[in-house]
């Protein structure tokens, strides 16, 4: 076995892990963005699933017997019929129940889908039916089809009726902006109207450490504002992220007052070397919250305060000297710390890290890649980012510290099942 396919064996091995170590199968209720709570629950002597909406039903989903692949480059090749590789699914029929309302509205929908890939995580499609009994079905098979949710088999042997729900789109966020308010990043002042990614167009940096041309950046959001919302059925808590508050009134607020006594921990100092008063890190905060191309936010677990990261656009950040072959116009960067010790762990971590991908590549889809360099002698991080689908990019160093460049690219994250 040459040394490229162990290192790509390696990989796949340590995904099958984190699926195996992630998996929810039996968890019959999720927690929507909005705090509204998704349940499926199994009918006596049945395995259709009642799926309840915040007590309300919604619909119920009937294993229908059939299955069916989305196959694809093989069709017209001699490998059409006996493509054993792509994996086959049960199809599942979508009724409802109720007598006086038939019809399922598109975030109750979304809801459905976001409750069938938490269960059936490991499946890269749903396969569905929408019953004819649905009063709107056609206005919900146009939203599955239009918004890339899903899409139809392009093999003649496969019903047309059947839709394949896919994975990889609905955790880039398909059939949210422009259709409800459900999704994981909350309607807000910045994103008020951005229906579509912010417009391109030429600016600079000049820094003591960085001369940039790079892509104008968007407008910062407003202190205290909520910028990504999800439950992490791993933790069974919802992980949010806000935008830094340093407060309105003459106190201290809650998150200058946790970074402030996070940055003199031992712990956290001997990774960021911030330790200090209070108005230097004051001072600090007003410097990230100055910068364009830093998004200084405070991550907490159910509403208590956890870590906080600096999201960075690394075009015009001094890491863009080290990347092999340059920075892209897009690319992120994060410089995280956890300061809770009861908020440690592997788990947390996998679930706060692949969220600050998941909101990377959400907040512009012309993100493709997302970098980290922590430091080299930091292994438990650095496996953390690699069970996280990251990669070694290489090894460099700076003036201050050597370091381990890691990368996930955009199509990898949403391929796989790290979610």
């Amino acid at each position: 076995m040459s040394s490229a396919t162990r290192r790509l064996q390696a990989v796949q091995n340590a995904l099958t892990a984190i699926q195996a170590g992630s998996s929810v199968d039996g968890t019959d209720f999720l927690v929507l963005p909005d705090g509204k709570r998704v349940e499926m629950l199994g009918g006596p002597g049945t395995s259709d699933q009642h799926v309840h909406v915040d007590g309300k039903p919604v619909c119920v989903l009937c294993f229908s017997g059939r299955a069916a692949a989305l196959v694809l480059s093989g069709l017209g090749t001699p490998h059409e019929h006996t493509a054993n590789h792509i994996p086959e699914y049960p199809v599942l029929e979508v009724h409802v129940t109720r007598t006086s309302d038939q019809a399922i509205s598109l975030p109750d929908l979304w809801a459905v889908i976001y409750a069938l890939f938490t269960k059936y995580h490991e499946q890269e499609t749903i396969p569905i039916v929408l019953s004819v009994q649905i009063t709107n079905a056609a206005d919900l098979r146009s939203y599955i089809l239009c918004s890339g949710l899903g899409r139809v088999s392009p093999s003649r042997d496969i019903s047309q009726e059947y839709l394949f729900l896919m994975r990889a789109t609905f955790w880039q966020g398909a059939g949210q902006v422009g259709f409800h308010e459900r999704g994981w990043l909350p309607r807000s002042h910045s994103s008020r109207y951005a229906l579509s990614p912010f417009p391109s167009v030429q600016s600079f940096t000049r820094t003591p450490l960085v001369i940039a041309a790079h892509p104008l950046r968007p407008p910062k959001p407003k202190q205290g504002e909520v910028l990504y919302k999800r439950y992490c059925p791993t933790i069974g808590q919802t992980l949010d992220f806000t935008y830094f508050d340093l407060g309105s009134g003459e106190g201290v607020s809650a998150h200058l007052e946790a970074f402030h006594r996070w940055h003199n921990d031992d712990r956290v100092n001997k990774g960021w070397s911030e330790s200090g008063s209070l108005r230097k890190h004051l001072e600090y905060v007003k410097g990230v919250l100055d910068n364009p191309a830093i998004l200084p936010v405070m991550m907490s677990w159910d509403g208590d305060l956890m870590g906080y990261v600096e999201i960075v656009w690394l075009k015009e950040n001094h890491i863009a000297t080290y990347i092999p072959q340059g920075a892209k116009d897009w690319d992120r960067g994060m410089h995280v710390l956890v300061g809770e010790e009861k908020y440690r762990g592997s788990d947390r971590a996998q679930a706060w890290l692949r969220s600050i991908f998941h909101y990377c590549f959400l907040a512009d889809p012309r993100t493709e890649r997302a970098i980290g360099e922590p430091r080299a002698d930091n292994a438990s991080i650095i496996k953390v980012s690699l069970d996280a689908s990251m990669h070694i990019e290489t090894i460099f160093d700076f003036p201050y510290k050597r370091s381990v460049m890691t990368c996930v690219p955009r199509e990898r994250f949403f391929k796989m099942d790290v979610l």
